[in-house]
């Protein structure tokens, strides 16, 4: 769990932040929660933006819910169609590979 401060700062700093990860109509697929854990791994904060074509079935605050749920992050923001998950890194030990969430 993370702040309200911290949150308010990850925000802040995550408006400028272009979304590297889009939702289509396809939905919260397998492959779409395994690039954004990926994208988690290496950057701890994404920025996600859904399509339009999705909110005829779901809410962006849905699949928001659904996508960090998924992936174990917490979900910092939800501004209009986009919205930004936050994941602590993982320590590894030495000749270990991550878990998976």
């Amino acid at each position: 769990m993370v702040s309200k401060r911290f949150k308010r700062r990850l925000a802040s700093a995550m408006t400028q932040e272009k979304p590297t990860v889009w939702v289509g109509k396809a939905g919260v697929s397998e492959g779409l929660v395994e690039e954004i854990s990926r994208q988690l791994d290496a950057h701890r904060a994404i920025k996600v933006k859904v399509q339009r074509s999705l909110l005829a079935r779901y809410t962006v605050r849905e699949v928001a819910a659904m996508v960090a749920e998924k992936t174990g992050a917490e979900l910092i923001e939800v501004r209009g169609r986009t919205f930004v998950l936050y994941r602590r890194r993982r320590r590894v030990k030495a000749g270990q590979e991550p878990r998976k969430p």
